[in-house]
């Protein structure tokens, strides 16, 4: 964005030059050419200063966000819409000032160019304001884990509505044989999405059935099987053409995969825990958000489909199970928070809620966690004059009512 930005901005400049020689400048401020170099000048000065304040700032997010947060949160950050804009606009209103500043000489002023100059430094400054706020914002973990579960809800839901198509089923551990393709990946990587929509297109036309064997978020080493192919008839380009359907790269990425936004939510939490920083609050705001995202997930029919004869399904997909979201939701923060009074008490409300809300083929997994959770408590706390106060639930932590 800020590249082309910064394209349009020269183009523009060129333009706006070009339609200031058609207009009646009378009615418009007419600038002397000193007054116009001297504007444009420091326009150009401002937008170049405040394009490496952004820089700067985006660099100190970095590094708080790998020391506090996790480093698989600046993915959302680098993809971040604001900061995008940020950058186009202040990048943008840079080229077009310089370009505008061009076209001055002792005879002619683009005078819309430079008004048109002048407005743009002006909403770059505004601009500008709300992007230092929302950084200032974001520095903050509970801010952060707010961000990650929202778009674990997202993702999760446009998972569930992809399970609800009929031409798609979810593995349920059927045992085939003889694929009469194989597809292997020809390199490794991150299942970062798979385009349901190719797959299907692909398998109706061959009359072939596909089964993907790794879900969204899996590495995939070179050599591996990314896709079985099971009946139909293709040619020798089907691998390519089904490889070309699986994006796999460096690390896992939000867009498919909602146990990728646990996963963070989760490091926030582990790092709020760790003995160099000890903040178990933090830790209870984070198990907030994740609790709203497993009373999400914990709603949904998990068991696959079977193909009864009214669906007409022709790719089958990998998929976590509740007890999958479960475990990498509470398991760590278990185990690092079970010496925090804390920690514990917010994660037995959270899992008494959950019991009330979920599906009842999902609260077993639930009623494990509790047990685990007393077995740690149990370890942790005997002989302890707060051991009573660690085995009861409270939603703030500690503090909250009775």
């Amino acid at each position: 964005m800020p590249m082309v930005a910064a394209v349009l901005g020269a183009i523009a400049g060129f333009a706006v030059a070009a339609l200031d020689d058609q207009l009646d400048a009378r009615a418009l401020r007419v600038y002397s050419p000193s007054t116009a170099s001297a504007v444009l000048t420091s326009i150009v000065g401002a937008s170049a200063a405040l394009t490496g304040f952004v820089v700067t700032v985006t660099v100190l997010v970095v590094q708080m966000a790998t020391g506090t947060f996790s480093a698989r949160v600046l993915r959302l950050w680098y993809r971040d819409p604001l900061l995008k804009a940020t950058l186009a606009v202040l990048v943008g209103t840079l080229t077009f000032s310089f370009s505008v500043l061009r076209q001055i000489d002792d005879d002619s002023v683009p005078d819309v160019g430079v008004t048109l100059a002048g407005v743009l430094v002006s909403v770059s400054i505004l601009i500008f304001i709300v992007f230092f706020d929302r950084c200032i914002r974001l520095l903050r973990p509970v801010a952060v884990a707010a961000d990650v579960a929202r778009s674990a809800i997202s993702t999760f839901e446009q998972t569930v509505r992809l399970a609800r198509r009929t031409d798609i089923r979810w593995d349920d551990g059927t045992t085939r044989t003889g694929p009469t393709l194989e597809v292997r990946a020809t390199k490794g990587g991150a299942v970062q999405g798979v385009d349901p929509d190719g797959l299907v297109e692909w398998a109706r036309a061959h009359s072939a059935e596909l089964v993907l064997p790794h879900p969204v978020g899996d590495f995939v080493p070179t050599g591996s099987v990314l896709v079985r192919v099971y009946g139909g008839e293709f040619g020798d380009l089907a691998a390519t053409e089904l490889e070309g359907m699986i994006a796999l790269g460096d690390e896992r990425t939000f867009d498919q995969d909602p146990a990728f936004a646990l996963r963070i939510m989760v490091d926030i939490a582990n790092r709020a825990l760790s003995p160099a920083v000890n903040d178990p609050t933090t830790a209870v705001q984070v198990l907030d958000h994740i609790g709203e995202v497993l009373g999400t997930i914990g709603t949904t029919e998990f068991r696959a489909r079977r193909d009864d004869g009214a669906s007409s399904a022709v790719v089958v997909l990998a998929t976590r199970r509740w007890e999958d979201f479960v475990t990498l939701a509470l398991t760590e923060i278990r185990e690092y928070g079970a010496t925090s009074v804390q920690v514990v008490r917010r994660l037995r409300a959270l899992l008494e809620d959950l019991l009330v809300t979920v599906r009842p083929e999902h609260r077993p997994a639930l009623e494990e966690e509790l047990r685990r959770l007393d077995a740690d408590i149990e370890a942790s706390w005997r002989g302890s004059v707060d051991h009573d106060r660690a085995s009861v639930a409270d939603r703030q932590g500690i503090g909250g009512p009775g």
